[in-house]
């Protein structure tokens, strides 16, 4: 049985109740538990795809990257699960809460966080970028593989885009987009083979 979710909570208080082996999924927005929409369908296998190439590229580079089953990201009153994250195992340890929570406080212990865009949408664009730019994440991918992202973010007309934002020299993000066939640049995976068409075929089976 689920426990009814409290109005208002710390990161201690929400990391104590969240109900183990629960079917259902939570963040914590500012100190509101907000029960999430369980990766599915198409966005699961979006997530899956994009796992699999990332997992390759961090082992044929042998790069100190791993990418944990589980983790929190905590800024402040909030606390996000990704689609994806790719921890350092150079840095992972001096982040106190990772061992006996798998949860992350420190930027430098991530090199890059993805979210695959579903309905609830605003959030990636907004609030996760806001908090993930803030705590100093090197770079941020938002695969919006259906394009429903506000217009204000991916463009007139709406079409699929994946956006890679990168903190610049004053610690703020600044995004490039990618659509189609053009190459997905980033500076965490310089050597990365990887474009928007690709995961889209993936959907499909076709995908190289």
């Amino acid at each position: 049985m689920i426990q009814a979710v409290p109005k208002r909570v710390t990161f201690d208080e929400f990391i104590a109740w969240y109900p183990e082996h629960s079917g259902h999924h939570y963040e914590l927005h500012d100190g509101e538990i907000i029960e999430m929409p369980k990766p599915i369908g198409k966005h699961s296998q979006v997530a899956g795809f994009l796992v699999a190439e990332v997992n390759f590229e961090i082992r044929r580079q042998r790069l100190p990257y791993f990418i944990p089953k589980e983790c929190v990201v905590k800024y402040n009153e909030s606390g996000y699960e990704s689609d994806l994250i790719v921890l350092d195992s150079r840095t992972i340890a001096a982040d106190t809460r990772w061992e006996k929570e798998s949860t992350i406080t420190q930027g430098d212990s991530a090199r890059v966080v993805v979210e695959v865009v579903s309905t609830n949408w605003s959030d990636d664009y907004a609030m996760k970028l806001e908090d993930y730019e803030a705590l100093g994440i090197a770079e941020y991918w938002i695969c919006d593989y259906l394009g429903l992202g506000g217009r204000r973010y991916i463009g007139t007309p709406k079409q699929p885009t994946f956006s890679v934002y990168q903190l610049n020299s004053a610690g703020e993000y600044q995004v490039k987009q990618f659509r189609g066939e053009q190459a997905i640049a980033s500076q965490v995976f310089p050597e990365l083979q990887l474009n928007l068409e690709q995961i889209l075929a993936s959907l499909t089976g076709q995908a190289e």
